[in-house]
């Protein structure tokens, strides 16, 4: 088993598609961090202040159930965490991820999708939620990053 995982988020596929190669670049095993009531159309909606997406975002205590506990992390040395930015930040289902399981002493290196921020204070935000871990800011993966520019940017990790 590779020592490296790539936990992902994606509620359009968009980050799943740039997991999935981030995933074959490192030689890293994927998991898929799944809601346990999937996210619909209108439940991203960030113009409706009442949708789904926008109350999560706007209560830093919301935590959305996760549909699984599976994700071995305790195999893993290094944990590569990717999600869309929602809100400057990373969607709250993150922050549950991150609480349901033991990350001290390992790295977790952030990656992103992006309509347009970059991920701001995110690693730091984040850190309270996972005692003991590293965690470091990683890219924003848009488009269609080759598998050579992915591994390029993995050997720095």
């Amino acid at each position: 088993m590779s020592k490296t995982l790539v936990a992902y988020f994606s509620a359009s596929g968009t980050t799943a598609r740039a997991a999935k190669n981030l995933a074959n670049a490192a030689g890293a095993d994927l998991y898929e961090i799944r809601p346990a009531i999937p996210y619909t159309r209108a439940d991203l909606n960030w113009m409706d202040k009442k949708s789904r997406s926008s109350v999560e975002m706007n209560d830093k205590s919301s935590r959305p159930e996760l549909a699984d506990k599976d994700a071995d992390i305790a195999a893993y040395d290094t944990i590569l965490l990717g999600f869309p930015i929602w809100w400057y930040t990373a969607p709250r289902i993150i922050h549950t991820f991150l609480e349901s399981y033991d990350f001290f002493g390992k790295k977790i290196v952030l990656f992103a999708t992006s309509g347009g921020s970059g991920l701001g204070k995110t690693a730091k935000e984040l850190a309270p939620v996972c005692p003991g871990a590293v965690i470091l800011d990683g890219k924003v993966l848009n488009g269609n990053p080759s598998v050579d520019a992915l591994q390029k940017w993995v050997k720095t990790i």
